[in-house]
């Protein structure tokens, strides 16, 4: 992987430009151009994530600026043949759970404050055990998205995690790994009792209609 590109090719020809090349550039040759590029690419992937993470579209907002900015400030810290997106993710997730954390020391003098659940449309993409439906698949053709997200909401955050990372934003599950700082073979696991577990949320939910 080259580590800077003529500025006429980067002009012209940038959306073509690998993301790691984009990065490795802009650091060099502080191209505006360049950062823009990349936020451009991931910057609604980036916000729907961080609007499931959190729950909330202002804290979203405030997550969604700060990991930009983290990027430019530490742009310097990127390493040549690294792979960019699941390093771009790890700073957002980083940000979320910064932001969770103030919001918690803030909620223990404001208990008024209550947390929303998002109703973004969503969906896994794939299954990861057995031939049985997937409940996921099954549950948002079948029933509001309240009502999806509420079975969701009940896995532990872990599950919650792996499942937002591979099945919402279709990282693999080195680029999952990565980012939560933990062994592929966790984030498969974490995966496989999350579909267990939906499996039997899924079932009990109907058997109380």
């Amino acid at each position: 992987m080259t580590a800077t590109l003529q500025s006429n090719d980067a002009a012209l020809g940038y959306e073509d430009v690998s993301d790691e090349e984009l990065l490795l550039t802009y650091r060099s040759s502080g191209q505006r151009i360049l950062f823009e590029t990349l936020m451009k690419r991931y910057q609604r992937e980036i916000y729907s994530y961080l609007r499931r993470y959190l729950g909330d579209a202002e804290q979203a907002e405030d997550a969604f600026q700060l990991t930009f900015l983290q990027v430019h400030l530490r742009a310097e810290t990127f390493e040549e043949g690294r792979k960019f997106r699941p390093w771009f993710y790890a700073i957002a997730t980083n940000q979320a759970i910064d932001l969770q954390r103030k919001n918690r020391r803030h909620r223990m003098v404001s208990l008024d404050r209550t947390r929303n659940v998002d109703d973004d449309e969503s969906k896994w993409t794939e299954k990861l055990v057995g031939n049985d439906p997937d409940p996921w698949m099954v549950a948002s053709g079948r029933e509001n998205q309240d009502s999806v997200q509420g079975i969701v909401a009940q896995l532990s955050d872990s599950m919650q995690k792996v499942v937002q990372l591979v099945y919402y934003q279709g990282l693999k599950y080195r680029e999952a790994a990565d980012v939560l700082g933990i062994p592929v073979g966790t984030v498969k696991s974490r995966l496989n009792a999350a579909v267990s577990r939906l499996n039997q949320l899924w079932e009990e939910s109907q058997s109380v209609k």
